[in-house]
C-alpha cells in the first residue's frame, strides 16, 4: 500500500449509483488518511424514518409533502463516532437508527423523500456545515455537483445494476433479512430512475470527476486506486 501524502486537508467527494460500494470505499478513506466520514444517503434515510413513523407515506410511497417540510426543523441528525465495530453511526433526534435505516422498507420509500426540494435544500445546508475546516470524505449523488461543487477530489463510482444488486442482497442476508434477488433489482432499477430523472440535483457525473467502474474490482484494488488519486490531489497542496 501507498504512503499517504502529510498536507493541507482537501475535501472528497465521492458520487455514485446505489449500492455501488461508494460509502464502504468512502469510509474506509477516511479511515486511511485520519479524515472525517460522512454518509450523506444515511441523512436522507433518517428522514425517510422519520417520515414513516409519523404516517407521512402511504403504502403506494405518497409522500405527505407538507407535513415533512413542517417537521424538518423538528428533525435532528448527527453522526456517533466508529466504535468496537467500525461503524459510523447515525442519530436521529439522539436515537441511534444506522440499523433501522438500512431496512429494505426504507430502501423503498428513501427516493420520494429525497426529491423533495425542501429536504435536499436543508441536508445540503448541513454537509456543507461539515465541510467547513475541510478534512473530510463525503459520499452520495449530489456532493461533487451540488454540495461540494469546488472539491479538490471527485470520484464518481459505478457498477452494473445485477452487480449492484448482487452486492445489495448479500449486505441484507447477512443482516438478516429476508427478500429476493428479483425485489432487490427492482428497487436498486428504480432507485437509479428516480435519481437520474429528479428535478433537484440529479445524480450525474461532474465534468471534473474521475469515474471508476469498480463491477470486477477488489475491495482492496478500489482502495489502491483511491489512495492513488488522493495522493496525486494532495501532492502539490
Amino acid at each position: 500500500m501507498k504512503e499517504i501524502n502529510d498536507s493541507k486537508k482537501i475535501i472528497v467527494a465521492i458520487d455514485g449509483f446505489s449500492s455501488s460500494g461508494k460509502s464502504t470505499m468512502a469510509r474506509e478513506l477516511a479511515a486511511r488518511v485520519g479524515y472525517i466520514y460522512v454518509d450523506s444517503g444515511a441523512m436522507y434515510r433518517a428522514v425517510t424514518l422519520y417520515a414513516m413513523r409519523h404516517g407521512m407515506i402511504s403504502p403506494d410511497r405518497e409522500v405527505a409533502t407538507g407535513k415533512l417540510v413542517a417537521a424538518l426543523p423538528s428533525i435532528k441528525i448527527s453522526f456517533a463516532p466508529a466504535g468496537a465495530d467500525g461503524v459510523q453511526h447515525t442519530l436521529l433526534n439522539g436515537e441511534d437508527v444506522e440499523s433501522l435505516i438500512r431496512d429494505m422498507k426504507v430502501s423503498e420509500n428513501v427516493s420520494p423523500v429525497s426529491v423533495i426540494p425542501e429536504v435536499r435544500e436543508r441536508l445540503v445546508a448541513l454537509q456543507q456545515e461539515f465541510g467547513t475546516h475541510k478534512g473530510i470524505v463525503m459520499d452520495g449523488r449530489d456532493i461533487g455537483t451540488t454540495v461540494f461543487p469546488d472539491a479538490e477530489l471527485k470520484v464518481f463510482v459505478c457498477a452494473s445494476p445485477e452487480e449492484r444488486a448482487r452486492r445489495r442482497l448479500k449486505e441484507l442476508n447477512e443482516k438478516g433479512g429476508n427478500v429476493s434477488y428479483e425485489e432487490v433489482y427492482a428497487n436498486v432499477v428504480e432507485r437509479d430512475r428516480i435519481d437520474t430523472s429528479r428535478e433537484v440535483s440529479p445524480l450525474r457525473k461532474a465534468e471534473d470527476a474521475v469515474e471508476l467502474d469498480n463491477g470486477t474490482m477488489t475491495r482492496e484494488e478500489q482502495m489502491e486506486w483511491l489512495l492513488d488519486r488522493f495522493n496525486r490531489a494532495t501532492a502539490n497542496l
